[in-house]
């Protein structure tokens, strides 16, 4: 014979077979004059499964198999029957009748784990896999990979599935753990040696390499229906060789990664519990009796559980046994962040170790941004924060954050490029940054993170800046920045949390120069977003570091700011009223004219709202005239602030003509320009006395006069970006076009303001709702 392998054509060693499917296969081959290399190539198999098959090492090989192996050999009819029939002496069968559904002719220790007799909920994921499972046979084998952060109770629905479902594979079921958790997770070799001598393959017919072992495991369930438990994967490289090639067979994978680079699978993600599948999971555990005595406690003890089935099993657990023990009880433990996960322990059940498991197997490097990830402020967090926080480049903090989403130890939150925690596993890495990073170089982490913010924050608070033009460079990452005022805007508010907290932990660590900074270049931004509250803090913090700093100046400055956020965004006008005071104390120390100016004008504002109206028109009048007699640009906006809240007074005070008066005379300083005032600012201005002239008209019953006035208004504000100051007039517009007859366009603007109005909360929202009930009960036309 040519070409034949040194060791595999002669011989009657103890490997040779002496009858059955490899002695006929072998003389079958020989008779065509075949070599092994020759009839494996053709047939499209392995040459050590081929081998293997001659030995006996596998005597039962399948029938597609069979079937290739007799086209290779030209066999003729008779010849491949008896080909297959010495084939099908070898395969282990299973249980003929489809009544015995627990029936598994298998061999090995590979057999299901016990079911849990209160497992509850999951019915969508249970269909999922049930839909996986309905092929026809005809396609790939059904895989459905279950994956979820650690706790979420995936190895028990595994199980409990495989255990519903195994009436419908009568051939068996296996279940096999990956230990993907372990230093030194499952070699897919080994896996494969496990599953084949569990399919009744012998230790000496089992192929040496990986490839061949995968293969035979292929053929061997090419033509069974077998369920599949590959429990705890670590990798895809490490189950990809464990999968079903084709038939009916249904492989169960569970992992705490997402092994998104595994090809044909039904992916099933579990999530955390419902409160009523949470409680109902308590019930099962406990008892109704006992849930039924505690009902709110069951509650609150499944949201302190983070609604994680793990953890609320451990709860249960503990409290079933300890039968004595309230469940409020309980919850009183939870509630304290620092003993939760030392409560969460019941026996060798403990939230602790399971996610331990997970943090243990990362790098070095992912640790640490893991642990750092803790500091990070609010419901969510981005990469660039956490970039600043671990003193990596944005990209490799990207990349390790969306490993980690991966792993399951972070979760993707609704907006991109942007993670949060659950609530257990960030006071699990807490604990982790307590223990794992000194102290002073976290306080370093802390303040060069806040620094960083904080001049982040400054630049791009800077794009809204109305009286100069923004500077540059101050961006500690200029190539990250943002590029503009949309792009500034987005920033600002989705990391408000995160500059929030660098603006407390500088003012409480005595970084007063960046706080007053910030907080200065925040001002003009503020005026966009009236509606949060939490200017009020911005600026007492600013104004008490400027007192730090020795600058009354300074502190006159922000504790006007203060009074600004104390009436409009917080309506505290006695609060504002004491900011304003106190800012007209330190500017007359200070010499400072134009905060002398202001705090009058902000005094008399809040003395508005108080209801002291004289004493409000006395303020407002001095304030106006301090501006008026002072030369610097600035004075001229302090002015126009100050006689357009003195003429809405006098509109209010029913003296509408006056009001129109001092609001004419507010136009007229606006056409005479502002010097230094950038066009943006101009036009905002001009848009707030044509808003104020609008409403004198209107009140003055000179609807046709208002509303060309009230709409260029609300046109320029919009133009800025500018909802706060838009909102209000587009409410005077409706009400001008209902009084002019416009029914339908009035209930439309009516409609958008009251929306707008509602999401600022803004004070006047309560009376867009009054007009729309009032248009809405009118009679058509």
């Amino acid at each position: 014979m040519t070409g034949s392998a040194p060791g595999t054509e002669s011989g009657s060693g103890s490997g040779s077979a002496s009858g059955g499917f490899g002695a006929l296969l072998r003389r079958y081959r020989l008779g065509a004059g075949r070599s092994q290399e020759d009839l494996a190539h053709t047939a499209g198999i392995g040459l050590r499964t081929l081998t293997d098959l001659e030995r006996g090492r596998a005597r039962g090989p399948q029938r597609r198999t069979v079937e290739a192996l007799a086209r290779a050999l030209v066999l003729d009819g008779e010849d491949a029957r008896a080909l297959e029939a010495a084939a099908a002496l070898g395969r282990p069968r299973a249980v003929p009748a489809r009544s015995a559904p627990r029936a598994a002719p298998l061999v090995g220790t590979l057999a299901l784990p016990r079911d849990l007799r209160d497992f509850t909920a999951r019915a969508e994921a249970l269909e999922a896999v049930r839909q996986a499972a309905s092929g026809t046979g005809d396609g790939p084998a059904p895989v459905a990979l279950i994956t979820g952060q650690p706790g979420l109770g995936k190895s028990a629905f595994a199980v409990h599935t495989a255990h519903l479902l195994a009436p419908d594979y009568p051939d068996g079921q296996l279940a096999l753990d990956l230990r993907g958790t372990d230093e030194q997770p499952t070699d897919p070799r080994e896996a494969l040696a496990r599953l084949l001598r569990a399919l009744a393959v012998d230790d000496g017919a089992v192929p040496r390499s990986t490839e061949e072992r995968s293969g035979l495991l292929r053929t061997l369930t090419a033509d069974r229906r077998l369920l599949i438990l590959l429990d705890n994967a670590a990798h895809e490289e490490q189950v990809r060789p464990l999968l079903p090639d084709r038939g009916s067979s249904l492989t169960l994978v569970t992992s705490r990664h997402s092994l998104a680079g595994l090809e044909s699978t039904r992916r099933i993600d579990l999530g955390l519990l419902r409160r009523e599948e949470s409680v109902h999971l308590l019930t099962r555990i406990l008892g109704p009796d006992r849930i039924a005595a505690e009902e709110q406690a069951a509650r609150d003890l499944a949201d302190l559980c983070g609604r994680l089935p793990l953890a609320i099993r451990v709860a249960g657990q503990r409290l079933a046994a300890r039968p004595a023990e309230r469940i409020d009880t309980l919850v009183a433990h939870l509630t304290d962040e620092e003993r939760r996960l030392d409560a969460l322990r019941a026996g060798s059940l403990e939230v602790r170790a399971t996610f331990a498991l997970s943090y243990r197997r990362l790098t070095p490097t992912a640790r640490t941004l893991l642990r750092r990830a803790a500091l990070a402020q609010g419901p969510d967090f981005s990469a660039p924060t956490l970039a600043l926080l671990t003193d990596l480049p944005l990209r490799r903090a990207r990349r390790l954050a969306e490993d980690l989403e991966q792993q399951g130890l972070l979760q993707a939150a609704p907006q991109p490029d942007r993670y949060r925690f659950h609530d257990l596993l960030r006071l699990f890495a807490a604990e982790q940054l307590a223990a794992d990073d000194d102290p002073a170089d976290l306080d370093r982490v802390r303040s060069r993170a806040a620094r960083r913010l904080l001049a982040r924050a400054a630049a791009a608070a800077a794009h809204f800046d109305a009286e100069h033009e923004r500077p540059a460079g101050r961006d500690p990452d200029p190539a990250t920045a943002p590029a503009d005022t949309g792009q500034a805007r987005a920033w600002l508010e989705a990391e408000r949390e995160q500059w929030l907290w660098a603006l407390r932990h500088a003012h409480d660590h005595g970084l007063h120069r960046e706080v007053v900074d910030t907080a200065e270049a925040m001002h003009w931004f503020s005026d966009r977003t009236q509606h949060w509250e939490q200017w009020a803090e911005v600026f007492e913090l600013s104004a008490a570091s400027a007192e730090a700093l020795g600058s009354r100046s300074e502190q006159a400055t922000h504790l006007n700011y203060l009074a600004w956020a104390c009436n409009l965004c917080t309506h505290d006008h006695r609060r504002a009223l004491e900011s304003a005071d106190r800012a007209l104390t330190r500017a007359i120390e200070a010499g400072d004219r134009l905060q002398q100016g202001w705090a009058l004008s902000y005094g008399g504002g809040a003395l508005r709202w108080m209801g002291r109206t004289e004493e409000a028109f006395t303020r407002l009048r001095a304030a106006a005239d301090c501006h008026r007699h002072n030369p610097a640009p600035q004075a001229r906006l302090a002015e126009l602030t100050a006689w357009n809240t003195l003429g809405m007074m006098l509109r209010d005070a029913g003296d509408a003509g006056q009001a129109l008066t001092v609001h004419r005379r507010c136009e007229a300083i606006c056409r005479a320009g502002i010097p230094g005032q950038s066009p943006a600012t101009h036009t905002a201005y001009l848009a707030m006395t044509k808003h104020q002239l609008g409403c004198d008209l209107a009140a003055m019953a000179r609807w046709s006069e208002a509303e060309p006035l009230l709409r260029r208004s609300v046109a320029a504000f919009e133009s800025l970006d500018m909802p706060a100051w838009s909102e209000p007039a587009r409410l005077d517009l409706a009400r001008t076009l209902h009084h002019r007859g416009h029914h339908e366009e009035a209930r439309t603007q009516l409609t958008a303001a009251h929306r707008s109005l509602t999401r600022l909360a803004h004070r006047r929202r309560a009376e867009a709702a009054d007009l729309l009930r009032e248009l809405a009960a009118e009679p058509a036309g």
